[in-house]
């Protein structure tokens, strides 16, 4: 029994919420790793590219909820993600058109889109504080929980009652299928090959008949809907903050460049790294230890490495040491 409940509290604190907080990582370091074997820079302004997202979903949410519009059991925010994922495909492009057009044109160096995307950044974060304000919003509806603790104990008899909430598996669920998706695409349409070949050699690909712009623009709206699909997510199992959003960039970054920058597959292992070790160094394990060790070993003290407020240290820690090691992380390629 002890060991159930043990199995139970794991599953509540660190294997649940490191599994919806990998695949949240996941898809924003794919969108990170996209843009970087594509168009070849890193985008510093994707973390307030997610908020953008979040946010055009989050208002369109608040208007279909006073209308009354809702989609029962599940989030109303599913209705109007598509409405924000279009929204920020239409900045992205003209961002690109305004901003990241000219200095492709004059082939400037990759340090200098990075520059330049820091100055969009900060525009980004800029126009959603003015629009939606600097403080925490919620906007989630529907049922909370598809098991809840109470439920859980009286149908196992344990003491520790597992917990899971609608949002964490609409993540998972969310994740598998845009990454199956994406690459579905990648590897199947003449679309998604052209990406491939453009990122693997430009001047072949032009050679071949590839349109440059129209692989830009593509990868784009890619991106417009991988950062507003996980920032959608991450705001329905957390809240919606812009500055937190701000700091996602780094674990972000970390889990695309320890997975391996440019490389799909690396984006996705290096987004489940920085979760699940984030979730536990900062985990406090005195109840499962409890459940574990002899009444005479019960621990005193909360048996936690660090606190929670230093989350996002661990990420830089892991960072810090892949490039030390293995600059080109787990997987190094490119896009494909």
């Amino acid at each position: 029994m002890d060991l159930l409940n043990a199995l139970v509290a794991f599953s509540n604190f660190v294997l649940i919420p490191a599994t919806a907080y990998g695949a949240q990582l996941a898809l924003g370091a794919l969108g990170v790793t996209l843009v970087y074997g594509v168009l070849r820079f890193s985008n510093i302004a994707h973390g307030d590219t997610m908020a953008f997202g979040t946010m055009v979903t989050i208002l369109l949410t608040w208007a279909l909820q006073g209308a009354g519009v809702t989609l029962g059991p599940l989030p109303t925010a599913l209705l109007a993600l598509p409405i924000g994922i279009l929204a920020t495909a239409v900045l992205l492009l003209g961002t690109d058109r305004v901003v990241y057009a000219f200095y492709r044109a004059q082939r400037a160096r990759p340090v200098v889109l990075v520059i330049v995307s820091v100055g969009v950044m900060f525009i980004m974060n800029g126009l959603v504080r003015f629009i939606i304000g600097p403080g925490d919003q919620r906007f989630a509806d529907g049922e909370r929980f598809i098991v809840s603790a109470r439920e859980f104990r009286d149908w196992s008899g344990l003491q520790e009652g597992l917990v899971l909430k609608t949002s964490q598996a609409i993540t998972v669920f969310a994740a598998v299928v845009v990454v199956a998706a994406l690459f579905w695409f990648l590897n199947r349409t003449r679309t998604g090959k052209s990406m491939r070949a453009y990122s693997d050699n430009e001047d072949l690909a032009l050679l071949s008949g590839i349109n440059p712009e129209r692989v830009v623009a593509v990868t784009w709206i890619i991106l417009a809907a991988l950062a507003t699909i996980a920032g959608v997510l991450y705001g329905l199992d957390k809240s919606f903050k812009p500055f937190t959003y701000f700091q996602l960039l780094l674990p972000i970054f970390a889990s695309a460049i320890v997975g391996g920058l440019g490389n799909p597959l690396g984006a996705i292992a290096g987004g489940f790294l920085i979760a699940f070790s984030e979730v536990t160094v900062t985990y406090a394990w005195k109840k499962v230890l409890a459940y574990l060790l002899p009444d005479s070993l019960d621990p005193t003290t909360l048996v936690q490495l660090l606190s929670t407020d230093y989350k996002f240290a661990v990420s830089f820690l892991i960072l810090t040491a892949v490039l030390l090691i293995r600059p080109t992380g787990i997987f190094a390629g490119k896009v494909g």
